[in-house]
């Protein structure tokens, strides 16, 4: 089963530097039929103002993926972590038994990005950060692995049985990927548009997929695409 969630039907919060669209329940938004999706907790689509950003907060027991859209963010945390993601490119911070961070947007250009929240396969453990460079041209036709339970082929590790992963597809072009029964996959388009196994999906649309499907992707024009399957 498929069930599409367009952009403009999303959860939404916005004040003076963040705009902010929820695929799932978050913070002021509850719907109790979007409060998960298998082991995906949250998929935030925030653009954030320059000069500002998540002041220092605290998280535990949550694996949390930042893709970045347009511009960069800026992390630091209680671990001494400080780094600069850029768009196309991914960060991965495990909040284990507890970590501090900010997420700062120190450019001159709004950034925009996906924050992930996806629910470890046990609570506590030591807290890690991590980024890494995902260049577009390798994706492209092709599913890359951005994050893994297992770190294959240098995807940044998660405590998860889960993958998040991304492609590029080009007009006319088609891509495929199966999810196993007992399994959720859940796809958001990063820019451009595509057809999901006939349905047609606009930039920051999302898709809840249920297992035992196998879905079809094919570009209307330039896509980028990222996808989560998790138990």
């Amino acid at each position: 089963m498929i069930e599409l969630r367009p952009f403009d039907k999303l959860g939404r919060f916005r004040n003076d530097w963040l705009n902010a669209h929820y695929h799932f329940s978050f913070s002021g938004y509850h719907d109790p039929s979007r409060v998960n999706h298998g082991a995906l907790r949250v998929w935030n689509d925030d653009e954030i103002q320059p000069r500002t950003g998540f002041p220092p907060h605290g998280h535990d027991s949550m694996e949390i993926i930042t893709y970045v859209r347009k511009g960069a963010i800026t992390h630091k945390d209680s671990l001494g972590n400080h780094g600069r993601t850029e768009a196309g490119d991914v960060q991965v911070m495990s909040a284990g038994s507890g970590v501090q961070h900010s997420e700062w947007n120190a450019e001159d250009e709004v950034t925009e990005l996906f924050q992930l929240w996806i629910i470890p396969r046990t609570r506590g453990g030591t807290p890690s950060w991590g980024a890494r460079k995902f260049p577009k041209g390798d994706r492209s036709g092709q599913w890359a692995v951005f994050a893994s339970g297992t770190g294959e082929n240098d995807a940044l590790a998660i405590n998860q049985d889960a993958k998040v992963l991304g492609a590029t597809v080009k007009e006319g072009e088609t891509l495929t990927y199966d999810i196993p029964k007992g399994r959720y996959g859940y796809l958001v388009v990063a820019d451009g548009e595509v057809t999901l196994n006939g349905q047609r999906l606009k930039t920051r649309d999302g898709a809840a997929i249920s297992g035992g499907e196998t879905i079809t992707l094919e570009g209307v024009n330039s896509a980028e695409l990222v996808l989560v399957d998790t138990v």
